[in-house]
């Protein structure tokens, strides 16, 4: 990874020349750096079997919020951090019936399009980022532990189902996105989806 180019450069590979304005403003962070990007937007939020029983296990580890509420404006800062090489996500829930909610959670590249994303208590997302299809798309490759510098799987695929994510490009401005998670058993028990523009760049 070279210090002077974006984070995700090296994660999208050859991709990275072919992509639409918006997405390369979206991931233009470098690392170890104070860079930040902002964005705006409004999601629908919508929770399910698991992510619903378990819904008070989910706010315990600041992840995402098992919460049922349509039109919540939400605020995302992408962060660097001048001693790492990750990818910080900072959001922000503005939800109506209950106080704001921050999730935050960094990426951090294993190996070319194999990412970690590490929340609360080092819990983590491990998928493979891609640019396919006029969009970006983030495939499901299990969940884990770190520890110690470590990532250690954990079997939980089968209890939380499987995580699946698509970021879409509308203008130079704006892109749509969502995040699903859906169970072998109970179908797709979480989603969040909307669009988003990017506000303010500091680079």
């Amino acid at each position: 990874m070279n210090a002077n180019e974006p984070i995700f450069k090296s994660v999208f590979g050859a991709a990275w020349d072919d992509l639409p304005p918006v997405i390369k403003r979206h991931y233009a962070n470098r690392p170890y750096t104070d860079d930040k990007v902002t964005v705006e937007g409004v999601l629908h939020v919508t929770c399910a079997g698991p992510v619903k029983a378990f819904a008070p296990f989910f706010w315990l580890m600041g992840g995402i919020p098992p919460h049922n509420e349509k039109d919540v404006p939400v605020t995302v800062h992408f962060e660097s951090d001048r001693n790492t090489k990750a990818f910080h996500f900072n959001r922000i829930f503005h939800f109506k019936t209950r106080n704001p909610y921050a999730f935050r959670s960094r990426m951090i590249q294993i190996a070319d399009s194999d990412i970690v994303e590490i929340m609360r208590f080092g819990i983590g997302w491990r998928m493979r980022y891609l640019w396919q299809d006029g969009k970006v798309i983030l495939q499901h490759k299990g969940y884990c532990l770190s520890l110690f510098g470590h990532l250690i799987p954990l079997p939980l695929t089968p209890v939380m189902g499987a995580g699946y994510a698509e970021e879409i490009p509308v203008d130079d401005e704006t892109f749509d996105m969502f995040v699903h998670i859906t169970h072998p058993r109970w179908g797709k028990v979480y989603e969040y989806r909307g669009r988003f523009k990017v506000m303010k760049e500091r680079l």
